[in-house]
């Protein structure tokens, strides 16, 4: 028992969801790891990875100095079309995003949209099964993506 609250207790501090929808993770991993290991993870369940941008790299090349910062944009037509049924701006918050970066003390972060957030932003009403599922799906590449 004690060991479970131990384990609770990491997770937590590891894991935080602000009020404004965005979920963020502790990766064990470098920036360029993390997001490969995204990559694999999307590709393996079936994901359509849209893009993968380098905010890093483009601000470097306009002599701007950033930490280490990718973003991946992927989704599934079949299920982001369901969530725009119910509500179609929900379309502004989709493909979901996964933002990888790393902070001034050198720690990368996993961060993304909760999909219960963009729903209740979006006022999408009859998605809540559609919703809970996105949202461990999300949980579940996080967590494929930063943890050993």
């Amino acid at each position: 028992m004690k060991q479970l609250t131990i384990l609770l207790a990491l997770f937590f501090v590891s894991t935080a969801q602000a009020s404004n929808g965005l979920i963020k993770l502790k990766s064990q991993y470098d920036v360029e790891t993390t997001v490969e290991r995204l990559e694999n993870t999307l590709v393996e369940k079936g994901m359509m990875l849209l893009t993968r941008i380098n905010h890093a790299q483009a601000a470097k090349d306009v002599s701007i100095k950033l930490h280490p910062t990718q973003l991946l944009i992927f989704g599934n037509p079949a299920v982001g079309s369901k969530l725009m049924q119910c509500s179609q701006t929900s379309g502004i918050d989709l493909p979901l995003k996964a933002l990888i970066t790393e902070d001034e003390q050198g720690q990368v972060w996993f961060t993304y949209n909760d999909p219960s957030y963009i729903a209740t932003r979006h006022q999408a009403e009859g998605c809540d099964k559609l919703v809970e599922n996105m949202g461990k799906a999300m949980a579940g590449f996080a967590r494929a993506a930063t943890q050993r």
